[in-house]
């Protein structure tokens, strides 16, 4: 299910807007140009590109929820890519259809994606049951773009068993993978910090998984050990106490070492998910917070149309006079986005 370069990253054409319904009877069918089209519409950030989203988002539904999704952050030149690229391998030779989704910095000129993850992966080029996608934080926080779910639920209905979303990197706020991910790998290398800094980083209560990734240089042996001693004094090294113990897996992603071990722990998180329930948990909280993060957004383009209307000045005058509080003003502000959208 790959896509040529000329066909990853293509943008929607200028004019006719596009049949949506074919589109999508297309990329469930697996077809590799509907669903790079079906991505550059979800991406698309204009009033017409949001009304074609709905639409998008309304024919996927029902054929979403089957691809186990596994998110893999961590520190920049930790080797994200080349272990992304290790699994897709590894994916593949189990016959699973994979799918990635690559996030990367936005280009300050252009707002694409700086990277390039489709030269990365290379390798995978030719494979039809791969699709990789570059994207474009475009400088939202928590290393995911605002499009990710989205393009994450193209790739679902498009029928991926696995979808692989590697993040731009992990930090205090670059946590958002935790709410998308059904199953999240956070990888280190040695000389990157003990397992107390890891632990102080908010990384532990990241992971399912932790890898430990050139394990063949030197204080690799003392970065496992170290891991593996502050997941036992965190809670016992497991989440929510429900059972499961966070596994740390050593490798070598450029010589493909310890990846199948990977893949093992990835197939025994998504057991303990199905076993336990918690796949189902995580999946409403997921949407949850799509809905939320959906309806504020709607909520912020209504006070901007507010905004350009000049109801927002004169509040802020009267609140800069002491004539209203800045309470009372956004109440007043909200009132009157709602009356423009009645009108």
């Amino acid at each position: 299910m790959s896509v040529p370069a000329a066909t990853v990253g293509m943008v929607p054409a200028v004019g006719r807007p596009p049949d949506v319904e074919d589109l999508v009877a297309r990329a469930l069918r697996g077809e590799h140009r509907a669903v790079a089209r079906l991505i550059s519409l979800v991406e698309t950030d204009t009033a017409a590109g949001r009304a074609l989203l709905r639409e998008v988002a309304a024919r996927l539904a029902p054929h979403t929820g089957r691809a186990h999704v596994v998110g893999l952050t961590g520190p920049p030149g930790v080797g994200k890519s080349t272990s992304t690229s290790a699994l897709v391998a590894a994916l593949r030779r189990r016959g699973r259809r994979v799918g990635v989704l690559a996030v990367d910095p936005s280009s300050p000129f252009s707002g694409g994606a700086l990277l390039g993850d489709r030269v990365r992966m290379g390798e995978h080029a030719t494979d039809e049951g791969v699709f990789i996608r570059s994207m474009a934080s475009r400088g939202h926080l928590g290393g995911l773009a605002w499009s990710t779910p989205q393009a994450l639920r193209v790739l679902d209905a498009a029928g991926c068993d696995v979808v692989l979303v590697e993040t731009v990197g992990v930090g205090q706020s670059e946590i958002e993978i935790v709410a998308l991910a059904d199953t999240t790998v956070v990888l280190l290398a040695p000389g990157m910090g003990d397992g107390v800094q890891a632990a102080k980083a908010g990384i532990l209560e990241v992971a399912d998984v932790l890898a430990v990734n050139k394990a063949d240089h030197r204080g690799a042996r003392r970065t496992v050990r170290d891991l593996e001693h502050a997941i036992a004094m965190s809670a016992d090294g497991r989440v929510g106490g429900a059972g499961w113990t966070r596994p740390v897996v050593s490798t070598v992603a450029v010589r493909s070492e310890g990846i199948d071990d990977l893949v093992a722990a990835l197939d025994a998180h998504r057991e303990w998910l199905d076993d336990t329930g918690a796949r189902a948990v995580r999946r409403r909280a997921r949407a949850a917070a799509e809905i939320e993060a959906i309806a504020l957004e709607q909520v912020r383009a209504r006070i901007g149309d507010v905004r350009g209307a000049g109801a927002l000045p004169g509040l802020a005058d009267r609140v800069m006079a002491g004539d209203l509080d800045p309470y009372r003003a956004a109440d007043a502000l909200l009132d009157s986005a709602h009356r423009t959208r009645e009108s």
